[in-house]
């Protein structure tokens, strides 16, 4: 019975290399970095650039919101802008909405 099944020796056994286990990590390390410059750094540079324009904000600016109103700031609060969007006609924004700063006399040729 002894002759079908063979003996395991210890000296058939291959040495095991430490190079194949550093190669895994190596590349999950530069999908990280990858993700790093591609995804995170470019959002956090535009959330930063986001809130420089909104602490800049000032009365008499022309604003677009992320909804597509076109307004001149009549007033700013601490959360909220009022935007003037027509003669007389005066809407409160989250100062948040305000997506883009608009050169002086964009809403007289709108």
């Amino acid at each position: 019975m002894n002759s079908l099944i063979p003996t395991a020796s210890a000296a058939a056994a291959a040495p095991v290399s430490t190079g194949g286990q550093i190669a895994p990590l190596l590349v999950m390390g530069a999908f990280i970095v990858v993700f790093y410059f591609l995804l995170i750094r470019p959002q956090q540079k535009k959330a930063k650039e986001h809130q420089s324009l909104l602490s800049k904000l000032g009365t008499g600016d022309e604003v677009v919101t992320s909804g597509g109103l076109l307004g001149r700031i009549a007033a700013v609060g601490e959360n909220f802008v009022t935007l003037e969007v027509a003669e007389g006609v005066q809407l409160k924004v989250q100062k948040g909405q305000i997506s883009a700063l608009m050169p002086k006399g964009t809403l007289k040729s709108a």
